[in-house]
């Protein structure tokens, strides 16, 4: 990632721009230790302060996260902000564990994304100074870190919670860092070991503004019943990761520029993974001023931006079920994939265990890819054709689990889900949207797309003429479809009162 000059990096610095927050480290040869740029501690001399535009950089360059700025709370913006698709990619798959765990290495990771390894670790040197290890490394501790410090965990847990391979391991390297013993890191106060069923709560910082009211609307009008909840400004819904089931529960903390998590979970190793859905589903990573100031340089989308700052894209929390709804919305209104949606789960989802769910509606989990494949018939009142869909898209994503993972390029991800039957371009593009997090995804022919841009132009558009217009709009089409569903749901709300 390519920094500006050390004379504005400094003045960043200096005057504790929050701006940089996430874009910037500075790490102090004094000290040895690298911070925020919004660090409360004296600023340390011009001749001494070398920056990175990433923690792991910062990390490998041989300094330490600072204990009062707390490095592992910056939004999470550096890692991808500037980087190539490839990168990016690469960086979603080391969130999800890629280079955790025994048998993980940098070659099975490139072989994944399509390339050698030589060249994806010239990649993460060329656009975020540290190599793909290094970035790993650095995500584990940081988020150790971070359980230390706002959670009750024993050691122990923590440990196998950020993906430590022993606890041993996890203690050489944090003494290697700050020169103590990761109990040390923790206040001084009383610390009572918490409960799993009690939950595990985290704060996840995002780089503002941020439209959460638009984020529970679009939630809330797909709510499916005993999976989600949507009330008094929350977001619940139930969790299945490796046979364990459980739950958890996004708020706003808008004071914080954050989101408050708490996960009820009885297998601490699975908290990353549910963090990175969490971080997901509510675009927690986007540099959304970036984004907005370049979707407005298009004067007719520009008035949409303005009304709406901080619109972020949804994602999905699981591939395969933002798959499974994407199908079931082909063709009839939300309302309706919703209801069959529950039916679905009705029929097939698994009761959650109630020892870590809070909220009484909360009863399945979504039905997994293996169930449905092997189910005689999917028992919902819908097209033939549809249901086949369903059961090829079930096979599909029971004899490769990763298919909903990152992979190839955009172009190469729209082919592989349109090999599925019955997936057509508008579902590969929406899956691909919500579900991969293709920020250039775009589904044109979408009905609420079309609406939309008829708000900007004053005019009936079609798909073909929607994607000439969408290219000044790249590489961030996502979140201009997702102003223009918006503009559409304006519209309607106001033809209908």
């Amino acid at each position: 990632m390519e920094l500006p000059d050390r004379e504005v990096c400094y003045r960043a610095l200096q005057s504790r721009d929050a701006r940089f927050d996430g874009l910037l480290f500075v790490g102090v040869t004094s000290t040895g230790i690298y911070c925020r740029p919004v660090c409360p501690a004296r600023t340390a001399k011009f001749t001494n302060c070398r920056f990175f535009g990433s923690a792991a950089a910062a990390q490998e360059a041989g300094f330490r996260p600072c204990l009062r700025c707390r490095p592992e709370t910056a939004p999470d913006l550096a890692s991808w902000r500037g980087t190539s698709n490839t990168v990016s990619r690469a960086l979603a798959l080391i969130t999800d564990g890629a280079l955790d765990g025994d048998g993980a290495s940098v070659e099975t990771l490139a072989e994944r994304l399509g390339l050698g390894e030589r060249q994806l670790r010239r990649l993460f040197h060329q656009h975020l100074g540290a190599s793909p290890i290094a970035v790993a490394q650095t995500r584990r501790v940081l988020f150790a870190k971070q359980l230390i410090h706002e959670t009750q965990m024993p050691l122990t847990e923590v440990a196998l919670a950020a993906g430590f391979g022993s606890v041993r391991r996890f203690n050489e390297i944090f003494r290697d860092l700050f020169h103590r013993p990761p109990g040390e890191l923790r206040r001084k106060t009383s610390v009572i070991p918490a409960r799993p069923e009690a939950g595990v709560a985290l704060r996840l910082r995002y780089r503002p503004p941020y439209d959460w009211d638009s984020m529970l609307s679009h939630l809330q009008a797909r709510e499916i019943p005993g999976i989600e909840i949507v009330e008094n400004g929350s977001y619940q819904r139930t969790v299945e990761i490796d046979g364990f089931t459980g739950s958890v529960e996004v708020t706003h903390l808008p004071q914080r520029e954050s989101l408050g998590v708490t996960i009820r979970f009885p297998n601490v190793r699975s908290l990353p993974a549910i963090v990175t859905r969490v971080r997901r589903l509510f675009d927690v990573g986007a540099d959304i001023e970036t984004i907005d100031a370049h979707l407005s340089r298009d004067p007719m989308l520009a008035p949409l931006v303005a009304q709406r700052p901080g619109l972020r894209a949804p994602g999905g929390w699981d591939g395969f079920e933002l798959a499974v709804r994407a199908i079931l919305g082909q063709q009839i209104s939300v309302a309706a994939a919703r209801r069959l949606a529950g039916e679905l789960v009705a029929l097939h989802g698994e009761p959650v265990s109630r020892d870590y769910v809070s909220h009484p509606r909360l009863s399945h989990v979504f039905p997994a890819a293996k169930r449905l494949a092997l189910a005689e018939s999917i028992g919902l009142r819908m097209p033939r054709t549809r249901q086949l869909s369903l059961q090829a898209l079930a096979q599909t994503a029971a004899a490769d689990p990763n298919f909903f993972r990152p992979f190839g390029t955009i172009e190469e991800a729209i082919t592989r889900l349109r090999a599925i039957r019955g997936v057509g371009e508008w579902t590969a593009q929406y899956i691909a949207l919500r579900a991969l997090r293709e920020t250039d995804a775009f589904p044109a022919s979408d009905i609420g797309l079309l609406r939309g841009a008829a708000t900007i132009d004053g005019a009936r558009s079609n798909a073909a003429g929607l994607l000439t217009r969408a290219e000044s709009w790249r590489p961030w089409r996502a979140y201009a479809a997702q102003h223009l569903w918006a503009a559409d749901s304006t519209v309607i709300a106001l033809t209908t009162e």
